[in-house]
């Protein structure tokens, strides 16, 4: 009798996990790398920050990357991380915290822009060794734009200023695209409807030095396997 029932527990464990798979993933199994020395970071729909948004949003939290990412660092077994970017943007100060932490991780890193790299997805894309951008995918380049209650004094127009150049700065510092012409596309006129700005297809973006190359998965899982080889190589010099 006990072992009845001990069964049909675990049956309807299976049973509600299956199902819970199926709600968050679309699928009841997740196609894995056995034992894979590479972490696949992903940050889909807009990056959420310190406030929280509607339920229909499709969001990143950055709360729960930032220990990922940390873990990443830790884990000795992983030997590279992927970071994959379908963005529209989001919070500024919580995109260039992740974006912060991606650079300054030790182990090589490969980032891959499908389908869009908006906003404050830019910075997060050139944040990684190397970058990648598919031939259809865009990134829209415009300069920070507040919401909610803004206080008209000069102090609030000087802190977006020098919000818009820690974003200027890291961008500079981590690509090959010159300020002058990140500012160009910045501010430009008549390319966005609504909005001053650039919307870089695939190749514009290589082009302006925003990323290295136009490719996808393959071309970067190449990419960062080519640098987890050099970084051995380098160690195994300096022994």
């Amino acid at each position: 009798m006990k072992q009845q029932k001990q069964e049909t527990k675990e049956k309807e464990s299976q049973s509600s996990s299956l199902v819970e798979k199926i709600q968050q993933l679309g699928q009841s199994t997740i196609p894995n790398a056995p034992d894979s020395n590479i972490h696949v970071l992903s940050i889909i729909g807009q990056v959420e920050g310190h406030v929280q948004l509607p339920p229909q949003n499709k969001t990143t939290k950055y709360e729960h990357l930032i220990p990922q990412i940390v873990a990443i660092e830790q884990n000795p077994k992983i030997e590279g991380l992927v970071v994959v970017l379908n963005t529209v943007g989001g919070d500024v100060e919580a995109g260039l915290a992740l974006s912060e932490m991606i650079s300054s991780l030790s182990k090589p890193t490969v980032s891959v822009v499908l389908g869009g790299g908006h906003s404050i997805g830019v910075p997060i894309a050139v944040s990684t060794d190397y970058s990648f951008i598919a031939p259809s995918a865009t990134m829209t380049i415009h300069p920070i734009r507040l919401t909610g209650l803004v206080i008209g004094v000069p102090q609030t127009f000087e802190y977006i200023d020098k919000m818009q150049e820690r974003v200027l700065q890291f961008v500079t510092t981590h690509s090959n695209i010159k300020e002058d012409k990140l500012k160009e596309l910045m501010f430009e006129k008549g390319n966005l409807t609504r909005d001053i700005g650039t919307n870089v297809v695939g190749e514009d973006a290589v082009k302006y030095g925003l990323i290295n190359e136009v490719g996808g998965i393959s071309g970067a899982m190449s990419k960062l396997n080519e640098l987890i080889e050099a970084k051995k190589d380098s160690q195994e010099l300096i022994q």
